[in-house]
């Protein structure tokens, strides 16, 4: 009677290590691509990965819950500013055609980098659009000494809120870039020419 091998335990612990070396390593071999993977090791990129997807839902879900809610609009939001900026974000409230401008970019804002991060498509310029979201809610309501807003807060904040540790969250995969690795990104640079140099 023959009796089947098992397969060895160390094999089945490492598929996922071995699953990302034959996408990253031997895929960039065949396309000439330079393998800018080896800057992070298994959990590194793990790590990475999750955090960009995370932060990537996020987005999504805030931009397809304005979305589909007809009476959203921003102007709340702006009128409750404070800081030097205020008057500019009361401005875009009081503003009809303005405010409708910037309701239209903050859903379809919001869905773009969502969807960029959860794909790692365009994942570096997903990252700098979300920076720049979260600035803009950073500086119309502060969380400064003194300011108290109408709109309810999650929590008690000061200085440090959410959208500024969100914000050098994105900073962080701006910098450590993952979709070339794990990403419609590396796609993109499967098609382009072996002797093109890529970013």
């Amino acid at each position: 009677m023959l009796v089947k091998a098992e397969k060895p335990v160390t094999q089945r612990r490492n598929i996922f290590s071995y699953t990302v070396h034959l996408l990253v390593n031997e895929g960039c071999a065949m396309k000439n691509i330079p393998a800018v993977q080896q800057k992070y090791s298994t959990v590194q990129l793990s790590a990475l990965v999750i955090l960009r997807v995370l932060i990537g839902w996020h987005f999504l879900y805030e931009g397809i819950a304005k979305l589909l809610n007809s009476d959203w609009t921003a102007a709340s939001f702006l009128l409750d500013s404070k800081w030097i900026f205020a008057p500019v974000f009361h401005f875009m409230a009081n503003n009809s055609a303005i405010l409708s401008i910037v309701d239209f970019m903050n859903i379809w804002g919001l869905t773009a980098v969502g969807l960029g991060l959860i794909a790692g498509c365009f994942t570096q310029a997903a990252a700098i659009g979300g920076m720049l979201l979260l600035l803009l809610y950073y500086i119309c309501t502060p969380p400064f000494i003194g300011y108290t807003y109408t709109l309810p807060s999650e929590g008690s904040y000061l200085i440090v809120n959410k959208n500024l540790i969100e914000m050098f969250a994105l900073g962080v995969l701006f910098l450590f870039p993952t979709g070339s690795i794990i990403g419609l990104d590396r796609f993109f640079q499967f098609m382009k020419k072996p002797g093109e140099k890529t970013a």
